[in-house]
């Protein structure tokens, strides 16, 4: 179904809804600016009054009873609809983006090239988003310092190998819980190793040997293997990223990157790990790299 959403200034803030028809007219002209900053506050303001209607009628399906009505009463529930339509409005993947691409379209622009400006450095066509990425774990204190701590050396990797920064963060802080099971040298130090990438013969570097999970069969057997020992995080990211850019075995994976749950199911299929789960758990810890991100703007 197509929206023919454009017609006629000033845009209502991101925490408001637009709630009559003179700032819905707003709306429209402000889409018609053309910038993917204006498109996208558009189509979310869009999501957010199509949800508000949403819960107004679940609302007077299922809890009208005549008993506790009131028009303060009437007001309050109506006040905290906008707050949870706004709320809910917006995600990766939703109503949001389908009217963004609409909206792109009828101004005669590129929907892909917009939605990528909108997504900032990340290349994700909103079309390829599944439902375990529209909706992200909560952040906690841990994650959020780990991203932030490896943001630059991960930004810096992207460039050089096409990557993007936040998959590669969110893959570093699964295998390492997020910095608080970092592989350790025998004399306790850091290995560096963020991504659990064992030492093969062809490894010349510093090893450390630790007692790891592996999945046999599907069930959990605790082994002894030797992993690489870098000199620095930024080390880590390089070699991981050398790793996925040569091997043969993660070429599905490297044409993968527009697509969270893509890139997580390539790496599993390709053995990266034995964890029978280990996609769905990849997917949340990019999501969660990702919800950090777009809130730091």
């Amino acid at each position: 179904m197509a929206l023919n959403l454009l017609s006629s200034t000033p845009s209502p803030s991101t925490n408001a809804l637009a709630a009559d028809a003179r700032t819905l007219n707003s709306l429209k002209l402000q889409a018609g600016q053309n910038t993917p900053a204006a498109i996208k506050e558009t189509a979310k303001q869009f999501e957010a009054l199509f949800m508000r209607e949403l819960l107004k009628s679940m609302r007077e399906a299922t809890m009208k009873s005549g008993l506790m009505d009131s028009a303060q009463g009437d007001l309050g529930t109506d006040l905290l609809d906008q707050q949870f339509a706004v709320q809910m409005s917006g995600q990766p993947g939703g109503l949001a983006d389908l009217i963004a691409q609409q909206l792109t379209r009828q101004m005669g622009a590129n929907p892909s090239s917009e939605a990528n400006k909108m997504n900032g450095q990340q290349t994700l066509a909103p079309s390829t988003l599944s439902l375990s990425e529209r909706s992200p774990a909560p952040v906690t204190g841990a994650q959020a310092s780990f991203i932030q701590r490896h943001g630059e050396a991960a930004a810096q990797v992207e460039k050089s190998s096409g990557i993007p920064a936040s998959f590669m963060i969110g893959q570093a802080g699964h295998e390492s819980g997020w910095g608080q099971r970092e592989i350790k040298l025998s004399d306790g130090s850091t290995s560096f190793n963020l991504f659990g990438i064992k030492a093969t013969p062809s490894w010349t570097g510093r090893v450390a040997q630790v007692v790891t999970t592996e999945y046999v069969n599907g069930e959990p057997q605790k082994s002894v293997a030797k992993f690489r020992a870098y000199d620095s995080y930024e080390d880590a990211f390089r070699d991981y990223a050398k790793l996925i850019s040569q091997s043969p075995r993660y070429a599905q994976a490297r044409q993968q990157t527009g697509s969270v749950q893509a890139y997580a199911s390539s790496l599993q299929n390709a053995g990266y790990a034995t964890d029978p789960d280990y996609a769905a758990k990849l997917s949340r810890a990019i999501n969660t790299t990702l919800q950090l991100q777009r809130a730091q703007g």
